[in-house]
């Protein structure tokens, strides 16, 4: 098989955005560049015992006792006794041609973003694809902004300003999230009849951006590469595959995993603890679809641009035309997943039944530091470390896994 002489540097490789591209790309391949934070996690040894796999271990951020002239965020725009480990991404950019990079809350999101991109630029990439975003406000002041999103819709237009050959991709909603552990949004509650509730703040004739993470964003991001900037420079991709109301997700759900599946419009949830930065995206993201009440088609676009949207799945399928939808999902990858987070309801007669709601407070849940891997967007597990507050999303005492943002 012919090798390409490309290098492809990515961050935050133990997430389900980065690993599923590192697993396509090298079969292909080509080599990776991959930054991790740790080598802790299952996706996090299968990126780094691959072969064609150059990991970079670090945080992209550093950490600095704050000075009269920094200790005020408001005034630098930059969070107080943080800063950027630029020795670590220049390194990450050494003879790479391409990038793939999504940012996470760890560190100064912005701040990080506009460095890798300002080096990336330096090293002479030839393609940086980003995944980003939308700034809700941005496309009617009526909406509000989610804080999550709108940080990594700053990068983008810093992106774009220093003329970096780029492309964009904003990822629908996993199919991945789903789970019946406890965790708010996308908790697939277990009834005792053995069916499943989701309650959410959707409207359920509105129709919602869908994506399998892990199955289906490496396949169309090497294909966006392989097609060059010369196509997509400067342009916004929708990674999503179906697009789906919460009542036909359900049914399509409830067909795979052969168990009633219902869904109640309703508030978001909080029945577990949860960092307060993730607390202030959920209650700014439970405003913005609420806000159409009644009426489906005033609920805000997913993806803020109707046009973006309006190009799901057409556009995507050019690049990917085999994707995993949410039935086989559901079907063939929910109850492993499940089972790795110590569920046992897909064993009608198991003895070993769990009660979610152990599962979270006694920390047996299996493979949730996978799990819970933070892309949309952000990787990674949380910090014990007292001093991070502003820093990282804590975890929550007694809790072993991971909040999934939406």
């Amino acid at each position: 098989m012919h090798t390409p002489d490309k290098t492809i540097a990515v961050i935050n490789a133990s997430g389900r955005q980065a690993a599923s591209l590192i697993r396509v790309a090298t079969v292909l391949g080509y080599t990776i560049r991959a930054q991790l934070r740790d080598l802790e996690s299952v996706l996090a040894t299968e990126v780094s015992t691959n072969p064609n796999v150059k990991c970079l271990v670090g945080d992209l951020y550093t950490r600095h006792r704050p000075t009269k002239e920094n200790s005020d965020v408001s005034r630098n725009g930059h969070l107080s006794g943080i800063g950027i480990n630029h020795e670590l991404i220049t390194e990450l950019f050494r003879g790479a041609h391409l990038a793939f990079i999504n940012t996470t809350y760890y560190g100064d999101e912005v701040a990080i973003g506009k460095a890798l991109a300002d080096a990336a630029k330096k090293a002479g990439i030839q393609h940086y694809i980003y995944s980003s975003m939308p700034d809700h406000t941005l496309y009617n002041p009526a909406w509000p902004s989610l804080p999550l999103w709108s940080n990594k819709y700053m990068v983008e237009q810093h992106i774009r300003d220093i003329g970096l050959p780029a492309t964009f991709v904003y990822t629908g909603i996993y199919n991945n999230n789903f789970t019946s552990l406890p965790y708010p949004l996308f908790c697939m509650e277990l009834q005792p009849d053995g069916s499943f509730v989701w309650q959410a703040p959707f409207h359920p004739d509105a129709k919602l951006p869908w994506l399998d993470a892990e199955h289906d964003v490496g396949p169309a991001v090497y294909q966006i590469f392989k097609e060059g900037p010369a196509k997509w420079n400067r342009r916004r991709i929708a990674l999503a595959y179906e697009m789906l109301t919460p009542r036909e997700l359900c049914a399509l759900f409830s067909k795979g995993v052969g168990r009633p599946v219902k869904y109640v419009r309703g508030p978001i949830e909080i029945r577990v603890p949860i960092p307060e930065g993730y607390r202030d995206q959920l209650q700014m993201l439970e405003k913005l679809f609420t806000l159409g009440k009644d009426d489906p088609k005033k609920q805000p676009p997913y993806f803020g641009d109707p046009e973006i949207e309006g190009g799901c799945p057409s556009q995507v399928m050019l690049l990917w035309e085999a994707p995993r939808g949410i039935e086989e999902y559901a079907r063939e990858i929910f109850p492993l997943e499940e089972y790795a987070n110590g569920m046992r309801w897909m064993g009608e007669d198991s003895d070993d039944e769990s009660n979610p709601e152990d599962e979270v407070q006694d920390g047996a849940g299996g493979d949730l530091h996978e799990r819970y891997d933070n892309d949309d967007g952000d990787d990674g597990e949380y910090s014990d470390d007292d001093n991070d507050e502003g820093l990282v999303m804590k975890k929550p005492a007694g809790a072993q896994g991971l909040v999934r943002l939406p």
